[in-house]
């Protein structure tokens, strides 16, 4: 079951002022198909799961005992419970955020956050999808799309089907009229400062067979 935090989109769509109808809506599954096959054309493998507690047991498949991961701040993975399986020591697997936070010198944490990004296994979010088949992502560092074009061994994206749009303009805009207004508001709430958009990605094509994994639920999280 899906589970709603505090920073889920519904508890910050009044604050941030946006358009949940125009850039949140399920597509038909018609789009769906369409857009897994364009992806694909991209060589990027989409895995399709009907809910978010599949997607986390797809995730379990993918990643083998003992691997060593880490991951990008994302809505879409507290929603579907990864955040709490890393939290809890049952993974299995070598979290790198334990070595980051467990770090007290600032130096030596400073380089940890700038090795994390080449880890084995990088999971992240999403802030839309075109119905071509590119994919989009942003953050105000960087510490979540470094990993994305190259840095990481393996990258497993996760994502809802509400953040496939027909074209890569729209991707675009959704990110800044939809995805950055909520992740602004969730910023302020919980750092106490905004947020901005520092560092962007456009993921159109993957050479490197194997490397990159998209699973794509059919369920609206994260933003």
């Amino acid at each position: 079951m899906t589970k709603i935090t505090q920073y889920s989109s519904v508890n910050l769509i009044p604050q941030a002022g946006v358009d949940p109808k125009k850039w949140n809506a399920l597509p038909l599954p018609g789009v769906v198909d369409r857009t897994k096959k364009a992806i694909e054309n991209r060589g990027i493998q989409v895995i399709l799961a009907k809910t978010g507690d599949e997607a986390l047991a797809v995730l379990r498949t993918l990643i083998p005992p003992g691997a060593e991961v880490m991951n990008g701040s994302s809505t879409t993975l507290a929603e579907i419970g990864y955040e709490d399986l890393i939290a809890g020591g049952r993974s299995g697997w070598k979290n790198v955020h334990d070595l980051i936070i467990s770090e007290n010198d600032d130096a030596k944490r400073a380089e940890l956050r700038r090795r994390s990004v080449t880890a084995d296994y990088f999971i992240s979010g999403a802030n839309a999808i075109a119905e071509s088949g590119e994919i989009v992502a942003c953050d105000a560092s960087g510490s979540r799309v470094g990993a994305w074009p190259f840095a990481a061994g393996h990258l497993i994206l996760v994502a809802g089907t509400n953040k496939i749009v027909p074209t890569l303009d729209d991707a675009l805009h959704r990110v800044w009229h939809y995805a950055y207004p909520l992740e602004d508001a969730r910023a302020k709430m919980a750092y106490g400062t905004p947020s901005v958009i520092g560092k962007c990605v456009i993921l159109a094509h993957e050479k490197n067979k194997g490397r990159v994994t998209l699973v794509l639920i059919r369920e609206a999280l994260g933003y």
